[in-house]
C-alpha cells in the first residue's frame, strides 16, 4: 500500500474516532471551559502542581457519577430530576433546589466565560491593531454581544447531533492547542509527584482555588445532564458497555487536558514567580519561551475552551426544567427559547459592568460545589432502591466510589464556605 494511502486511512481512523465520541463530549464541554482553564492556570502559576491531587480525585469521582447516572437512564428509561421527583420522598423539593443551585452556578460561569472569551478576542485584535487598546471596554462588549447572539441563533436551529458535532470541533481544537503548548514548557517531574500528595496551600485564596477546582472538574451539571444526553444519543439498555467506556474516556480526557493546562502554567510562570490576575497574563504563560506564536496557540486553546462551554451552559437550565417536567428536551419549544434568551442576557452582565472576568469565573466555580452533595446523595438513594432498579444490581465498587464522592463533596463544600467567608 502506498505511503499516501496509509496516511489517508490513518487520518480517516482518527477522524472516525473523534466523531464517534458519545455523550462524554458534553461532559468535556461542561467541564473544561474557561472556568477550568482559568482555575488551572491560576493554580499552576501560584502553587505549581500542588493541587494535582484535587484534580485527580475530582476526575475519578466524575467518572463514577457519570457512569452511575448513565446506567440509571439506560435501565429505567428515566432522567435524573424526573426520577427524583417520582421516586424520592422529598424528591420535588430536592429537584427544585438542584435546578436553582445549578442554574445559578452555570449562569454565573457563563458570565465569566463570555467575559474571558471576549477579552481573548480583544487581545488578539490588539496585537494586530495597536490603536484598539484605547477602546478596550467597547470592543470587549461588542464582541461579547456578537458571540452570545450567534450562539443563541445556533441554539434555535440545533438538535443533539448538531451540538455534539460543534463541541467535537471545539474540544479537539482545545486539546491539541494545550498539548502543543506543553512542548514549549514542561513542569519538573518532581513537581508532578509532589502534586499527588494531598495538601491545601496555606495562603490567601488557597481554599478558594481548591473549591473552584472541584466546582469546575466535578460539576453537578455534568452528571445530571448525562441521562438526557444518553437518551439524545439514542442509547438503550443494549449500550451499557458503551456507556461505561464513554464515562471512563470522558473522565480520563478531562484529567489529561486539565492537567496539561496546569502543567503549562506551572512550567512557564510558577518558577518565575509570575501570578495571573488579568486575561492577558494567561497568554503570557508561553510568551517567554515561544514568542507570539505560543501566545496565538494558547489563546486559540483558551478561546476553544470558552466556546465549547457556551453551548452546555446555555442548555443547562432548559435541560433541567425539561428533565423535571417529563425527561424530554424540546429545542423548538417556546419555553426553550425564553430560558436560553434569559441566560444570554445574564451572561452580558459581566462585560456590561466591565468586571474582571478572572475573578467572576473563579467565584462562579466555588458556588458550583454547594449543590454537589445533594446531586451525589440523590443518585445513591435511587440506585439503592430495588423497587426502581428491579433486577439490576450496582456493583460494590461503584457504591464505594459514590459514598467516597459524597464525603469528598461535603468536605469541599465546607471548604468553599470558609473560602467565601474569607473573600467577603
Amino acid at each position: 500500500m502506498p505511503v499516501t494511502e496509509t496516511k489517508k486511512s490513518f487520518l480517516k481512523k482518527i477522524i472516525a474516532l473523534v466523531l464517534g465520541f458519545g455523550p462524554g463530549i458534553f461532559a468535556i464541554g461542561y467541564t473544561i471551559g474557561t472556568g477550568s482553564v482559568t482555575s488551572m492556570i491560576v493554580a499552576g502559576s501560584e502553587f505549581g502542581m500542588q493541587l494535582l491531587w484535587v484534580l485527580l480525585l475530582s476526575c475519578f469521582f466524575s467518572g463514577v457519577l457519570m457512569f452511575a447516572y448513565g446506567n440509571y437512564a439506560l435501565i429505567t428509561g428515566e432522567t435524573a430530576l424526573y426520577g427524583f421527583k417520582k421516586h424520592l420522598k422529598f424528591g420535588k423539593v430536592l429537584a427544585i433546589l438542584i435546578i436553582v443551585g445549578i442554574t445559578f452556578g452555570q449562569w454565573n460561569s457563563l458570565m465569566g466565560i463570555l467575559g474571558i472569551s471576549s477579552n481573548i478576542i480583544f487581545e488578539i485584535l490588539a496585537i494586530n491593531f495597536e490603536g484598539l487598546s484605547t477602546f478596550k471596554y467597547e470592543t470587549v462588549l461588542i464582541t461579547a454581544i456578537i458571540i452570545i447572539v450567534t450562539f443563541y441563533l445556533l441554539m434555535l436551529v440545533g438538535k443533539y447531533t448538531f451540538f455534539e458535532k460543534i463541541l467535537v470541533i471545539f474540544v479537539s481544537a482545545m486539546g491539541l492547542s494545550f498539548l502543543l503548548s506543553l512542548f514549549f514548557v514542561q513542569p519538573l517531574p518532581i513537581d508532578v509527584v509532589k502534586g499527588l500528595i494531598p495538601t491545601i496551600p496555606e495562603v490567601p485564596g488557597g481554599k478558594m482555588l481548591v473549591a473552584a477546582f472541584v466546582g469546575t472538574t466535578m460539576a453537578a451539571a455534568t452528571f445530571l445532564s448525562r441521562p438526557l444526553f444518553v437518551k439524545g444519543k439514542g442509547w438503550t439498555i443494549k449500550n451499557l458497555q458503551q456507556q461505561k467506556k464513554d464515562s471512563i474516556t470522558a473522565a480520563i480526557l478531562i484529567f489529561v487536558i486539565s492537567g496539561t493546562i496546569m502543567a503549562v502554567s506551572c512550567g512557564a510562570l510558577f518558577h518565575q514567580g509570575k501570578v495571573v490576575t488579568e486575561v492577558l497574563d494567561m497568554a503570557n504563560t508561553l510568551e517567554p519561551v515561544a514568542g507570539k506564536w505560543a501566545v496565538t496557540i494558547f489563546f486559540f486553546g483558551a478561546l476553544s475552551a470558552g466556546l465549547s462551554s457556551i453551548f452546555p451552559c446555555l442548555l443547562i437550565a432548559p435541560l433541567l426544567v425539561a428533565d423535571y417536567q417529563s425527561g424530554i428536551l424540546d429545542t423548538n419549544s417556546r419555553q426553550f427559547r425564553i430560558i436560553t434568551a434569559i441566560a444570554c442576557l445574564v451572561s452580558l452582565i459581566g462585560p456590561v459592568f466591565g468586571a474582571n472576568p478572572i475573578e467572576v469565573q473563579i467565584l462562579s466555580q466555588v458556588f458550583n460545589v454547594f449543590v454537589l452533595p445533594i446531586v451525589v446523595l440523590g443518585i445513591i438513594l435511587i440506585l439503592s432502591s430495588k423497587k426502581i432498579m428491579k433486577d439490576y444490581k450496582t456493583s460494590l465498587g461503584v457504591y464505594i466510589g459514590m459514598y467516597a464522592a459524597l464525603f469528598f463533596s461535603l468536605v469541599i463544600s465546607y471548604n468553599g464556605i470558609l473560602a467565601l467567608l474569607d473573600y467577603f
